[in-house]
Formats: C-alpha cells, structure tokens, sequence
C-alpha cells in the first residue's frame, strides 16, 4: 500500500494484448527495418563484391570459402553470446553495440590487403552481426499483440534483405570507381551514422523489463507508449500471466529452459528446420553471383538478378506470413515446396542455360528460397517465453550459422568449378528445401500441442493465455 492506496496490479500480458497495433508499434518495426537493413547490406557485401574481391586480392577458388564462411563463424559465436546478454542485461543496449562494432568493423575491412586479413576482419565483424538479430527479433515479438508476431519479424527481417539486395546495387555503383573497398567503407560510414541514431531512437522491451523484475516507475513510461493513460493508473505492481517464472539466469539454466514441456520437441525441430533453410539460403547468399557467373553471365547482371530475387522474395514472406498467422505454421511450407521442383529443374539441365526460361526459373526459385527462409525466421523466437526469447532466437540463429559456415565451404569445394558442379548446386538446394518442408510440417503439429498445454497450465492458475502460435 502506498499513501493509503490499494495496490493495484496490471497483466501486462493483457495490456500488450489489448492495446492492438498503436503508432508505437509502427515506429518500432520501422526502427527495426532501419537496424536489420543495415545489418543485410553489411552481411552481404563479402558475396555480391566476390568477383572483384577475388582479382583484387588473387583469391583461388579454394580460398572463396574461408573468406565467406569467416563471417559465418563469427556470426555463430555472436549470436549465443549477444542472445544471452540481451536476455541478461536487456534489448537495447545489445542492439546498439552490435550495431556501432559492427559499422567499425565493415570500414575496416576496406583496408584488408591479404586474404587472411580480409578473413579476420570479418570474423571479427560476424560477432557483432550475429549478436543483433536474436535481440531485434525479441523486442518486438514482446511489444506486439500475438497475433501480429510472426508478421512483424518477417517485416523486420524485410529489410534485412532489402538491405541485402541494396549491397548488389551499392557495388554495381561504387566498385567500379573506388574498387571493392569503396563498397565497405560506404557501407560502415552509413551504418555507424544509424548507430548514432539508434542512441535516441530504439526503447527497451517492455516485457524485458517485466519479466526482470524491473521496478514499476521504471516500465511504465514504456507502457505509456502504447497508452499514454496508464501511467496514470496507479499501478504498483506488473505482472505477466501467461509466462512461468524462470529457474536460473546462468546460460545453462536459460538452455535448459528451452526445453521444457513441449518445448523439447519444437526447439530440435526449429533448429533442425532452420539449419536446412539457412543451407539453402547461404549456398545461394554466398554463390548465387559465382554460379550464374560459371553459366556465363556477366557479374553485374548476376547481381541484378540476386537482388531482385532477394527482395521480392522478402515482400512475399509478409504475405505468406499474413495468411500463416491466421491459418497456422504449416503454410509456411508452400514455400520451400514450390522450391523444390524449381531448384531440380535447373540441377537436373533441363531447362537450357541462358534461355530467358532459364533466367525465369532462377528468379523464381530464388524468390521460393527467400521467402520460405524469412517465414521460418519468423517463428524461431515466438513460443518462448519472454525471459529467454533472444537465448532461444540465438541458439536458432547458432544452428542457422552452422549450416551458413558450411555451405560455402561445401560449395567453394563442389559445386563452382565446372558448369556441371554449379547445376548439382542447385540439386543440392533442392534436397535442403524438401528437409525445410518436413521441418514445418512437424512443428506445426508440435505447435498444436504446445497450445493445448499452455491452456492446460492456464487453467490450472486461474489465467488467460495468449493464443498460440
């Protein structure tokens, strides 16, 4: 009781629920947009400048690997420790470190003069770039009402490819005139200037806070945001009914806790689902540029199609997404189904290499490939709680590395010498998609489950669930 007061309790699980989608909402995904473009066009720049890279620096084709998987393996080690401490220490702060180093480390990598320095630059830059997508993923799964989740991080998650496929046209514009340097330091300049801007712009999670025990004085101007009226309420304390309180705060007990009930089916199946889209989409993110180039086209009009390709395929995951949330996870696998014939028609050459057919089927295919991978990002964070949603999107995103640290190694040793090896390349994407089906048909029904059981613990404790996934 305070100054004779009754105390006065709010569900902010409720709270978020029922405020729908405010102006809040709005600039949140667009800061959000803004963070993950940046991130895209950093990620991809090492794959869309590889032809001027290799000349520059002499790289054999055995070496195309290491330089593209470094980046990789330092994303792999980001994401489990940026997940982590910003399921420790908060949302925010993550996103903003990330996101200066990351800027510092991309400039630099315009003064890499070796093989081996280019690969230790972006090693280095791959921690900062893989510690920042668990946490943007987490911060507006918890500020958005559930049945908005899945859609706004593969909102979000759209300008990671826009930025993506913005590399392509950046390169096209400034390697030929200031080489492929100019590129990263373009890139870094750029996105040091959106980690500035980030300081006054990107809030905390809400939820976070909540579930950290944060003091009431301090959440509720972040729930004002939503609605300017709760402030004033008179609330003393904050609660969030439809998550369970957390065991440990050590990495072994927050891993743990991602396997709880049916957790422990829907975990292996996302990281398993995600480790064969992420197959597919690296093979593609790494060599798409050097496959057509093999085929026999020119760089600049392999960019223009990877580009292209990426970014449609990221505005069709919005869609495929606005149909999933309502209909369920399992339509996620149109998707990576479609794919797969389109990935074989062009492994198994049946279709003439650079014939407008040709060309078509590429772009299709690589619009499949991107949108079935942005659809299964979406829901790599959304059944977890809120005090370990970025340690589970990290250890997703750890799996998703793996396979992003093989695929170009596989690729750079099998599937770019010859004309042949480029199309048993594309067969083998083929078979990575049919794995992404499988994936999601099984989650789905496990999701099924995981929504029966929390309406069972509900019940038990008097609460009313959001509705699951």
């Amino acid at each position: 009781m305070a100054n004779g007061a009754p105390d006065r309790t709010l569900d902010v699980t409720a709270f978020l629920q029922g405020s729908g989608m405010t102006p809040f909402h709005y600039r949140l995904l667009i800061i959000s947009c803004f963070v993950t473009f940046f991130d895209g066009m950093d990620f991809s720049l090492v794959s869309v400048a590889l032809p001027e890279i290799q000349n520059g620096l002499r790289l054999s084709n055995e070496m195309l690997g290491p330089v593209n998987s470094a980046a990789f393996l330092g994303q792999m080690i980001g994401s489990l420790a940026g997940s982590y401490m910003a399921d420790v220490f908060g949302r925010r702060p993550v996103i903003l470190w990330c996101t200066a180093i990351g800027a510092l480390l991309t400039f630099l990598t315009g003064f890499a003069s070796s093989a081996e320095m280019l690969i230790a630059l972006r090693l280095v830059g791959g921690l900062a770039i893989g510690g920042l997508l668990a946490p943007a993923w987490a911060i507006n799964i918890e500020a958005m009402p559930s049945s908005y989740r899945a859609t706004a991080v593969t909102i979000i998650m759209l300008g990671f490819s826009v930025g993506g496929a913005a590399a392509a046209q950046i390169t096209n514009l400034i390697a030929p005139a200031f080489g492929w340097e100019g590129v990263f330091f373009f890139a870094g300049a750029t996105t040091g200037l959106l980690a500035l801007v980030l300081r006054f712009t990107m809030p905390e999670s809400a939820r976070w806070m909540v579930a950290k025990g944060k003091p009431v004085a301090e959440v509720l101007p972040l729930l004002s945001r939503f609605d300017p009226g709760v402030g004033q309420e008179g609330y003393t304390e904050l609660v969030l009914s439809d998550e369970r309180k957390q065991g440990g705060t050590s990495p072994l007990a927050k891993s743990a806790a991602l396997f709880k009930g049916q957790l422990a089916w829907i975990t292996p199946i996302i990281w398993v689902t995600y480790f064969f889209s992420s197959f597919a989409i690296y093979i593609k993110a790494s060599f798409g540029v050097k496959f057509l180039q093999v085929l026999g086209l020119a760089p600049d009009v392999a960019r223009n199609i990877s580009s292209v390709g990426g970014l449609v395929g990221a505005v069709g995951a919005v869609f495929l997404l606005m149909v999933t949330e309502k209909k369920g996870p399992i339509w996620i696998a149109a998707a990576p189904l479609i794919g797969v014939p389109l990935a074989l028609l062009i492994g198994t050459g049946a279709i003439p290499i650079g014939s407008q057919l040709f060309i078509t089927v590429i772009m299709l295919g690589m619009i499949a490939v991107g949108v079935g991978h942005a659809s299964v990002i979406s829901i790599t964070s959304i059944y977890y709680p809120s005090s370990v949603r970025a340690t589970g999107g990290g250890w997703a995103s750890f799996m998703a590395k793996f396979a992003a640290v093989l695929a170009p190694m596989v690729a750079a040793n099998m599937f770019v010498a010859t004309k042949q090896d480029v199309l048993d390349g594309y067969s083998f994407v083929g078979l990575c998609l049919a794995g992404v089906v499988v994936g999601i048909v099984a989650l789905a029904f496990f999701a099924r489950r995981l929504g029966r059981e929390q309406e069972a613990e509900a019940g038990l404790s008097g609460a009313v669930p959001e509705p699951a996934e």
